[in-house]
C-alpha cells in the first residue's frame, strides 16, 4: 500500500460513498451512552465488522460481567480511562490513546469499568472464521506511546493497524484489517490506498469532510460512512475546523453470521450451544464462578 498528499494523484477506481448513517445518541443502562454505527438497523454489519460502538460511561456506571464468544474486539480510549477484569484473572486500565485488543474466542467472562469521571471510547467487533473462533481467549494491551504515526503537510494518522504513510502498524490481527486515526487541519488531502477486495468504512469523531469525490456533500461527524470498491479513498477538509476520523477496511470472511447479544457465530445451532455452554460453565466458560464485579 502507498499513498500520496498532492492534487495530482488519481486511484485507477476511487471509492466512492455508497452509503452514510447517522449513529444516534442513545442511553443503554446504567450511565452508558452510546452511538451504535455498526450493529443498528441501518447497517447490521459490514463483513467482517459486526459492531462499532462510540460510548461515553460515568461512575457508577459500566459494563459488568458479561460473556462473549465468536470474534475479536478493539477498545480504543479517546477520553478517561477503562478497567478491565475477566474470569481467568486479566485485569488492565486503559487511558486516552491507548488501545486493547482482546480474541474473545471460545469464551470470556469480563467486566468494563471507568476509571474516571468521564471516559469516552469507541469499540469495534471484528468477525473471526468459522476455523478460528473456538480458539483461546487473548489480549493485547497497546499504550499510545507505542502506536506508530506519521504527519504530512497537516495530515497526521495514527496507524492502530495496517499501514498509512509508509509505517506499519506492529499489532497482528488475525482476521486482516486496517485502523487508521486520521486528523487532518483544514484546507488539506488525503489520499489511502486499500486493498480493492476489502470493504471499507470511515466513522467521523469531530468535525466534517468530503469523501470520495471533491464534488460530493460534506459529511458531519458522528456519521459511520460506507465505501464503494475500490483501490483507494480521498478526502478533503474544506471546513474551517480540524476534521478527525477513523478509516477502518477488512478482508470479508464470507460466511453466514448468525448474532445473539455478546455471541457471534456461524448459525443459530452454534448460538444455542453458546448459550448451554454459558449455562452449564463448560466448552469455554468453565471459570464462571470465578469473575469478579468491579
Amino acid at each position: 500500500m502507498s499513498e500520496i498528499l498532492d492534487n495530482s494523484f488519481a486511484f485507477s477506481t476511487p471509492r466512492l460513498v455508497f452509503k452514510k448513517v447517522l449513529a444516534q445518541s442513545q442511553s443503554e443502562g446504567d450511565g452508558i451512552v452510546v452511538r451504535k454505527g455498526i450493529g443498528s438497523s441501518e447497517l447490521k454489519n459490514l463483513d467482517p465488522f459486526v459492531l462499532l460502538y462510540h460510548f461515553s460511561v460515568s461512575p457508577p456506571g459500566g459494563f459488568q460481567d458479561h460473556p462473549h464468544r465468536g470474534f475479536e474486539s478493539v477498545t480504543y480510549m479517546l477520553e478517561g480511562g477503562i478497567t478491565h477484569q475477566d474470569f481467568a484473572g486479566h485485569k488492565g486500565t486503559i487511558r486516552a490513546g491507548d488501545i486493547q485488543w482482546m480474541t474473545v474466542g471460545r469464551g470470556i467472562i469480563h467486566s468494563e469499568m471507568p476509571a474516571e469521571a468521564n471516559n469516552n471510547a469507541l469499540q469495534l467487533w471484528i468477525n473471526l472464521s468459522a476455523n478460528d473462533k473456538m480458539i483461546e481467549p487473548k489480549y493485547k494491551e497497546v499504550p499510545s506511546e507505542k502506536i506508530v504515526t506519521a504527519e504530512k503537510e497537516g495530515v497526521e494518522v495514527k496507524v492502530i493497524a495496517g499501514k498509512a504513510m509508509g509505517v506499519d502498524s506492529a499489532v497482528y490481527t488475525r482476521t486482516p484489517i486496517m485502523f487508521l486515526d486520521f486528523s487532518m487541519i483544514p484546507g488539506t488531502e488525503l489520499h489511502q490506498s486499500i486493498p480493492e477486495s476489502w470493504n471499507s468504512f470511515a466513522y467521523i469523531i469531530e468535525g466534517e469532510g468530503v469523501f470520495g469525490s471533491q464534488n460530493s456533500s460534506p459529511i458531519v461527524a458522528h456519521h459511520v460512512i460506507v465505501f464503494t470498491q475500490g483501490d483507494g479513498l480521498s478526502v478533503w477538509n474544506k471546513s474551517s475546523k480540524p476534521l478527525r476520523f477513523l478509516l477502518i477496511g477488512g478482508q470479508p470472511l464470507n460466511e453466514p453470521i448468525a448474532q445473539q447479544g455478546p455471541f457471534v457465530m456461524n448459525t443459530q445451532s452454534e448460538i444455542d450451544q453458546t448459550i448451554q455452554d454459558y449455562q452449564n460453565r463448560t466448552n469455554g466458560f468453565e471459570m464462571r464462578l470465578n469473575c469478579i464485579s468491579q
